[in-house]
């Protein structure tokens, strides 16, 4: 008799979604499924609109990531009408998606992964939450809250909202930092440097503790897609980089992408299936996460994180195919979003008032925008006719991405536990918490 296991709904995530587990009568895996339940329809409501009001309209798709997705559209507006926004316009958005990368990871990482590192996996569920995790290391929580308040008070700053922001607009920002604000985030870096030194330092003993579950657990090959910056790591503008299971990659400028990467519709979700077009579906099912973007990349761009990612790529390797040192991957991208808040504060440009164009004229066009969000390649294609009015918005969103690609990896290593038995003989360490 067919069994079903079934985790409805899944936690630590925004969306909604499950995962079935069907086993056969001789207990092999018969198949896994990842639903995507929900629907989203910001594509269609877009239609009709015009395009300046699209990045006040997409930041309500995620609470979580709305920084790329207020400047995502608008860099794909400003190419659609051939507009060139000024150098100070340009760190004003550099410094506020990199303020939005830093809360976003550490939320993600002291949060929704640490308590089951920190309590260990098969602790009682009742314990493995971030609440308890502030009780027990209170100094560790409030060091987490102190990041996660800079970041979004600093995006709270330069977008005029921490949620919902406001400021970018076709042709530039209409917001100035001003030199008092400036220094009242700058004075706050030091210990902001500290807090990011010692999550390393976390971060690194989880990873060590945890190295057998890294390497044999999940340990599944996918096609990588991230930004670069002709190789460098970067997160508000580059290339779109598509890296296959034995690292060989190229690259494609963001009015290319669907020479790069096309979508698959599986009967079972919401949600398309993305994969890496040369390879097909679903041999070329992708992911694009903090892992993925490391392994594109061929270095980082600030002196810290560039540290981290030398110890990093000499322990696993390029590409690396286990899943959970994304975790490692996160903290890496951690380090390099403070760096660059501290580069881009102290950067006399960033209080400069020449940070709009004039003479923005609106077009019958079309334009691609692409940045990366906290949970990968974050693309908005929009089609405007000669009033600005929107005709069609296509988006492919950084979550999902992923699903397809984390389909396989459950399927995968569901096959490996119950077939292969690979949780057997597996080496835990003693919790951190008891």
């Amino acid at each position: 008799m067919v069994k079903e296991l079934k985790i409805e709904p899944i936690t630590r995530l925004e969306g909604h979604g499950d995962v079935k587990v069907i086993l056969n009568d001789d207990g092999t895996v018969k198949d896994v499924k990842l639903m995507i339940s929900s629907t989203r329809f910001f594509e269609k409501f877009a239609e009709g609109r015009q395009a300046e009001f699209l990045p006040r309209i997409t930041p309500r798709i995620c609470g979580i990531c709305p920084i790329p997705h207020h400047l995502t559209p608008t860099k794909a507006i400003e190419d659609a009408w051939d507009v060139k926004i000024t150098e100070p316009a340009r760190k004003l958005r550099k410094l506020m998606i990199n303020a939005k990368q830093y809360s976003s990871h550490a939320l993600h990482f002291f949060a929704l992964a640490a308590p089951d590192f920190l309590y260990g996996p098969l602790a009682p569920r009742e314990k493995r939450n971030v609440v308890s995790v502030i009780g027990a290391l209170p100094e560790v929580g409030k060091m987490a809250l102190k990041m996660m308040d800079f970041g979004q008070n600093l995006c709270a700053e330069l977008g005029g909202k921490s949620i919902h922001p406001v400021t970018a607009v076709p042709g530039g920002q209409t917001k100035v930092l001003t030199e008092e604000r400036r220094d009242y985030f700058l004075n706050q870096i030091e210990e902001q440097v500290d807090f990011a030194k010692q999550t390393v330092d976390l971060g690194l003993k989880v990873v060590n503790d945890y190295m057998d579950v890294i390497k044999n657990v999940a340990n599944v090959p996918t096609y990588y897609i991230g930004l670069t910056m002709d190789g460098v790591h970067d997160i508000y503008e580059g290339n779109l980089r598509v890296m296959d299971h034995d690292g060989n990659y190229e690259d494609f400028a963001p009015r290319n992408y669907l020479d790069a990467i096309a979508e698959h519709v599986v009967p079972h979700s919401y949600a398309t299936h993305v994969y890496a077009k040369k390879a097909g579906y679903p041999e070329g099912l992708v992911t694009t996460n903090a892992l993925a973007m490391l392994n594109t990349a061929e270095k980082m761009a600030t002196p810290m994180a560039q540290e981290a990612f030398e110890k990093f790529r000499d322990t696993v390797g390029r590409p690396c195919h286990m899943q959970f040192a994304g975790h490692w991957a996160r903290i890496i991208e951690i380090v390099e979003a403070l760096e660059m808040c501290a580069t881009l504060l102290k950067d006399p440009d960033i209080v400069s008032d020449d940070i709009m164009v004039s003479g923005v004229e609106p077009k019958e066009a079309m334009g691609v925008g692409m940045t990366e969000a906290p949970r990968g390649i974050l693309i908005y294609n929009v089609w405007t006719d000669e009033k600005g009015i929107i005709k069609k918005l296509n988006q492919m969103v950084a979550t999902n991405h992923n699903i397809g690609g984390v389909e396989m990896i459950l399927k995968k290593t569901a096959k490996a536990i119950y077939e292969g038995k690979a949780l057997e003989g597996l080496n835990l360490p003693e919790p951190m918490i008891k």
